[in-house]
């Protein structure tokens, strides 16, 4: 993505286009390029988007949780000025989390929310084992399993997750990040929580599977959910153009 990020206080960021603001949070081991196809196509389609990079290995540990990033989230819309149901929160994984956390927490903040693969549910989406340092090839194996096509899973990705989990202030930073998602579990929350939400799952996550699409379907009392066939955990990345059409015509169904 070859953007320049905005600078602004303690907040760096992407910010692409005019019109209704989409605020992107990216996953645990994600970066702002997993949404290239969705920063390429909204800006031209009257949307704003904004990705945020969030501060996921430079806070202490005491505050590697998922309601920090929540809140760093409130103070990125507050910083930009945005008043009530003005902004649009997309998230994938660790992603969709903070937006799920942030919207039950400042619900008056949030107009629509979308998730994909996202955790909050599921205890193993972050991953039910923790990763072995030094060991290439099984994460290789492990990133390629996002993915339904393994070939997505780049060398340069692989080169990231590898370097990420080699170094040992982020990894026990991953570690905490994961004991936080599991503790927050969302499935009693998930019922009071009025946003309208879109949910675009891949019918072949392995890390995230379809029954939680489902659950998330079930227990938001304002849902829609489409699925994605041939996809993996990160369904922006692997099929950027159906993910696009699924939500740029759910945006309109809802006037956003």
């Amino acid at each position: 993505m070859k953007h320049e990020l905005k600078k602004d206080g303690k907040f760096s960021y992407l910010d692409l286009g005019e019109g209704t603001p989409i605020i992107i949070l990216h996953g645990l081991m994600g970066g702002l390029s997993n949404f290239e196809g969705v920063s390429s196509y909204f800006p031209e389609h009257g949307y704003k988007v904004l990705i945020p990079e969030l501060p996921v290995y430079t806070l202490s540990l005491l505050k590697t949780k998922v309601s920090t990033y929540a809140r760093y989230l409130k103070d990125f819309i507050d910083h930009l000025g945005y008043g009530d149901k003005e902004v649009i929160l997309l998230g994938n994984s660790l992603g969709g989390h903070i937006a799920l956390l942030c919207t039950k927490m400042f619900p008056e903040k949030v107009k629509g929310l979308v998730i994909t693969g996202s955790s909050g549910l599921y205890e193993s989406a972050m991953g039910e084992s923790y990763p072995k340092r030094g060991d290439y090839e099984y994460i290789k194996a492990k990133a390629e399993n996002v993915f339904y096509d393994p070939e997505i899973a780049t060398k340069e990705i692989v080169d990231e997750v590898y370097a990420t989990v080699n170094d040992r202030n982020k990894l026990i930073r991953t570690l905490a990040i994961a004991k936080s998602a599991i503790r927050h579990n969302m499935a009693k929350d998930l019922p009071n929580m009025n946003t309208p939400t879109c949910i675009i799952w891949g019918k072949n996550d392995n890390v995230t599977p379809p029954e939680v699409a489902d659950d998330f379907n079930r227990l938001l009392p304002d849902s829609d959910l489409y699925w994605i066939d041939k996809c993996g955990h990160a369904a922006m990345m692997e099929h950027p153009e159906e993910f696009n059409r699924l939500l740029y015509n759910w945006l309109q169904e809802r006037n956003f």
